[in-house]
């Protein structure tokens, strides 16, 4: 992929993103306060990394995920408009598909099709096609950052266009596939579905992978870089998790500050390793 193509992705990327994120402040502002039994009628709580500890101590919030939403649309918004100041002239080629795992968190603002369906009495179907949709797009930036560590490690990616197959084949085998109740949903408005621990199980160990790559990528290349981007990778995992699986106002902000520094270690160690090629 040239540069050129690579940097209209990144235009097209933030175009999504910024379109998301105009539809998410709508909702907000016509939602949100005719809305606000919707935590008290969830099935049950979200749970994740720090919300399981968290749940004993915090009654759950609607705005809690409101705001996080909102943050993880607006942290993709601008990760990619700076990725694309920063790497517009650097051939990098891990690069692409890390905006990819960003652009992914942009589409988080679908679980917002929630309270849209109790408030307007939308059809079960939007519902399920939506929150397929939202699943797509979560596997397609996992498997993406492992595409990017298994580059950074060795292998060499000569047309793009069948890596984004397997990336969009992967991600929608698991989004048709997954069962959806579409008449339930958590208390951090996303709606239940089947085979969560074998899913979660198989993140953990994509993630797990990922950062290994990286490592690995630090002794085959001899590039200390590597390492750091490899800490970023598992920040970036981390705080994916607790961002995304948060009820309550004690999760949202350090999902977003690991998300946020994972982000800026792999992406300012790639700069550093690509600026002078």
């Amino acid at each position: 992929m040239t540069l050129s193509m690579r940097n209209r992705f990144f235009k097209s990327g933030i175009f999504a993103a910024a379109l998301m994120l105009i539809a998410v402040l709508a909702v907000i502002l016509f939602i949100l306060p005719l809305f606000s039994g919707l935590t008290v009628e969830a099935s049950r709580r979200t749970s994740g990394i720090l919300q399981g500890a968290a749940s004993h101590f915090f009654s759950p919030s609607l705005n809690a995920p409101f705001a996080s939403t909102t943050a993880a649309v607006v942290y993709a918004l601008v990760c990619l408009i700076l990725i694309h100041h920063f790497f517009e002239k650097t051939n990098a080629p891990e690069i692409l598909f890390v905006a990819i795992f960003i652009l992914s968190l942009a589409f988080e603002g679908i679980r917002f099709m929630v309270p849209l369906k109790m408030v307007y009495g939308l059809p079960g179907l939007y519902l399920a096609m939506s929150f397929r949709i939202l699943i797509f797009a979560r596997y397609a930036g996992i498997f993406s950052l492992f595409i990017a560590s298994i580059c950074a490690a060795g292998l060499e990616v000569q047309e793009h266009r069948y890596v984004f197959l397997i990336i969009a084949a992967s991600s929608l085998v698991i989004a048709l596939g997954i069962p959806i109740d579409t008449l339930a949903w958590d208390s951090s408005l996303g709606v239940i579905t089947g085979y969560g621990m074998m899913f979660k199980i198989v993140e953990t160990g994509i993630a797990l992978i990922t950062v290994l790559s990286f490592l690995i990528a630090a002794y085959t290349r001899g590039s200390k870089e590597y390492i750091l981007i490899g800490t970023g990778a598992a920040l970036a995992f981390l705080g994916r998790n607790i961002l995304l699986a948060t009820d309550t106002w004690l999760t949202p902000l350090p999902g977003l500050l690991f998300l946020v520094l994972g982000t800026w270690f792999i992406c300012t160690q790639l700069h550093r390793v690509y600026l002078w090629l």
